[in-house]
């Protein structure tokens, strides 16, 4: 798999990223994978890559997170065993080492490309934000089932729990104007950490580049689709990609400040 992710160049500090968003395999893992496409999809995060190009530079990723997990540790990037990922029988043939090895180089091309874009990024405005853009399920107990419990489950769920504290001002712009959008005739329920606490990629930004700016892990519900049958409601994905639009100038504005 040559470049399993599309780069948009635009200007201005803000980054945006859609690491889940893709569902290609490599061929060898893909061969041995037991999960149906179904299974794949539902817990990979399709049409997020929509959604982040509201930011004019963006990664989308088309790999999937069944070859190589991009938001975990190194080490951790390739599910091996079922409790890897939410209790999945993941292959019908373990894969080699040399698939491992082919799904780490995408693993480490990633990180490469990202920290170039932000040190670039860098060298020109001094500062950035990256908007690391997810979507989760929430009707885990099958289909037609009702939808998990809303206090529970926001629409937009903003993880920070790596996040340094100069840069908290970043994360209060944007979850008051978020707020403040619609998608699917509702107001967007914004809040911090209740499902999600943000995942790897967040915490690496922060640990390499915190000095500088910060990572927002960003996790739609997937109102936009239904998890289980696929059946996507663009009208709802263009909102939650005009919504997300709306907060890049008052971010900005708030990382000016810090």
């Amino acid at each position: 798999m040559r470049n399993p992710w599309t780069v948009e160049l635009g200007s201005g500090p803000l980054l945006a990223s859609a690491i889940h968003n893709g569902h290609d395999m490599l061929p060898e893992l893909a061969r041995r994978s037991a999960l149906s496409v179904e299974d794949r999809l539902r817990e990979e995060d399709p049409h997020t890559g929509v959604i982040a190009t509201a930011i004019p530079t963006s990664v989308v990723v088309s790999s999937s997170r069944f070859t190589v997990d991009l938001n975990r540790r190194r080490e951790s990037a390739v599910y091996r065993e079922p409790e890897d990922a939410w209790g999945l029988d993941l292959w019908a043939e373990p894969p080699t080492d040399s698939d491992i090895g082919a799904a780490l180089r995408i693993y480490d091309d990633f990180y490469g490309l990202v920290g170039g874009l932000i040190e670039s990024t860098i060298d020109q405005y001094g500062q950035f934000v990256l908007y690391d853009v997810h979507s989760y399920n929430h009707r885990r107990t099958g289909p037609g089932a009702p939808p998990a419990d809303v206090f529970e489950n926001p629409t937009v769920n903003l993880g920070t729990e790596s996040l340094p504290g100069r840069w908290r001002p970043v994360a209060d712009a944007f979850i008051s104007v978020i707020s403040q959008q619609e998608a699917g005739g509702e107001r967007i329920d914004a809040r911090e950490n209740v499902r999600f606490k943000g995942g790897y990629l967040a915490r690496w930004v922060h640990d390499h580049y915190g000095s500088y700016g910060c990572a927002l892990a960003i996790e739609f519900k997937k109102v936009f689709m239904d998890e289980w049958s696929g059946d996507v409601d663009w009208v709802v994905v263009g909102e939650l990609e005009a919504a997300l639009a709306e907060t890049a100038t008052p971010v900005i504005a708030a990382l000016e400040t810090v």
